[in-house]
């Protein structure tokens, strides 16, 4: 089964950005999240789409 989703760190590995940049694109609405307790993770949805706006 795919993930869903991926942690900050993930998340930034994989688009080659710093944790303050992805969490940016969090606040500009670019990035969707889900909060599972203290954990926000990033939808790997919202990953592709950025990429593929790109």
């Amino acid at each position: 089964m795919e993930p869903i989703t991926a942690s900050i760190n993930d998340t930034a590995k994989a688009l080659s950005l710093g944790r303050t940049s992805i969490y940016a694109l969090i606040r500009e609405g670019r990035l969707e999240t889900v909060k599972l307790g203290r954990r926000t993770l990033v939808k790997i949805a919202s990953i592709r789409r950025l990429l593929e706006g790109q």
